[in-house]
């Protein structure tokens, strides 16, 4: 065989791998069956992942749009422990995690497997995320005791996580926006700060000397040990809320471990719960909600009002998708009259990493007449949002 036959050859060879690798694709997207047009059959790690995604989304599952083809592609999980069991295992063999919180996501939302995460040994299979701590939270008055310290573990763990990822740079960023809130006159040379030392004594620049006569020093303040803020997170808990009831709780056991930060959480549906005692452990906090129920936004301002001593220092976070089942005008009243006493309010609509929530448009709105803007906010964007509010300067809103 000549060189170039063999070049031809070697290019053929390389067009039908790459033409294959191609069917393979649409055949695991299309689902398979005798209209999906690849004529690809699927064998071995292909096939296992294949009947794995047909179970969840084949045309058994609810809304689903696969097609099967033979027993390897039935739909569904036949809705027993073992089965689910096996189904979890395998999708975590074949799957990245992040694929395999989604999921399991759609496996509870689409087969509703809710009830068999009431198991103990079901719980020790699946991925645990913010998702999967928001539904244990929903079913936690129905759990039996021989599955709540599992759940608990699993809570723990994204926690845990979510506490790494977090709290040092919120941290950080809070203990600068609290010493730049705390500016004094008489600083340290270390405790100066040189830009606004600068601009307030423009006036005093010498041309001919080149430089500026600080007549004002302006610094930071360093009194760790003492209270500056008083921060209150006010959190809806109703259903849609559940991540951002995890991400709260997370945020409030990082401010409480902060000297100079006077933290309360206070949960909400009809009913107010403080849980401010158990800040110390935001697994407490997070079993201590309820997931569900009605909104009554305006109780819970009205008590978190009650519990304001220093207004002018004092950050109110409301973080709830303002569906308000209370008395709005009483709610807007209460939120103009925090606002007017000096105090910073906060509206998050979400405290989660997923897109825009659906929320309450006209009480958005009304509330930003007010000056406090509704928007959604991302754990990552939350740090900078507070100390934004700390040092009573416009928000970064997204």
């Amino acid at each position: 065989m000549s060189g170039t036959d063999m070049g031809v050859t070697a290019a053929q060879d390389t067009a039908d791998s790459a033409g294959g690798e191609r069917l393979r694709r649409w055949r695991m997207v299309l689902g398979g069956g005798d209209a999906d047009g690849t004529g690809h059959a699927l064998t071995g790690r292909d096939a296992a992942m294949d009947a794995a995604l047909g179970a969840l989304y084949g045309s058994g599952g609810e809304g689903g749009s696969r097609r099967t083809s033979g027993a390897a592609r039935s739909a569904g999980l036949g809705g027993s422990a073992p089965n689910v069991a096996r189904w979890l295992g395998d999708i975590r063999t074949y799957f990245p995690s992040s694929v395999v919180q989604v999921m399991q996501r759609d496996a509870i939302e689409r087969l509703g497997l809710s009830a068999l995460l009431l198991e103990p040994e079901m719980l020790e299979a699946v991925e645990p995320d913010v998702h999967l701590v928001g539904t244990l939270l929903s079913l936690n008055k129905a759990m039996p005791e021989t599955t709540k310290e599992t759940a608990r573990a699993v809570v723990r763990k994204v926690v845990e996580q979510l506490e790494k990822r977090l709290a040092t740079r919120t941290r950080a960023t809070l203990t600068g926006a609290l010493d730049r809130s705390a500016r004094i006159s008489r600083p340290r040379h270390r405790d100066i700060d040189w830009d606004r030392t600068i601009r307030a004594n423009l006036k005093n620049y010498l041309p001919e000397y080149g430089t500026v006569v600080p007549e004002r020093l302006i610094g930071y303040g360093r009194a760790a040990q003492s209270v500056k803020k008083e921060v209150i997170l006010c959190i809806d808990q109703s259903g849609s809320m559940a991540a951002s009831v995890v991400y709260a709780s997370v945020f409030g056991a990082v401010l409480a471990s902060m000297r100079s930060i006077a933290t309360r959480l206070v949960v909400f549906d009809t009913a107010v719960v403080d849980l401010t005692d158990q800040l110390d452990d935001p697994v407490d906090v997070l079993f201590g909600t309820q997931l569900g129920g009605g909104t009554d936004i305006n109780r819970a301002l009205a008590y978190c009002q009650s519990k304001i001593t220093r207004p002018a220092d004092t950050v109110v976070v409301l973080i709830s998708d303002l569906y308000e089942g209370g008395i709005r005008n009483e709610m807007l009243k209460r939120v103009a009259a925090m606002k007017g006493a000096g105090v910073e309010f906060v509206t998050l609509l979400a405290l989660s990493d997923e897109g825009a929530p659906a929320y309450d448009r006209e009480h958005a709105a009304a509330l930003a007449a007010l000056g406090a803007p509704a928007f959604a906010c991302t754990p990552d964007l939350f740090p900078e949002v507070m100390a934004a509010a700390l040092e009573k300067r416009p928000l970064p809103t997204p």
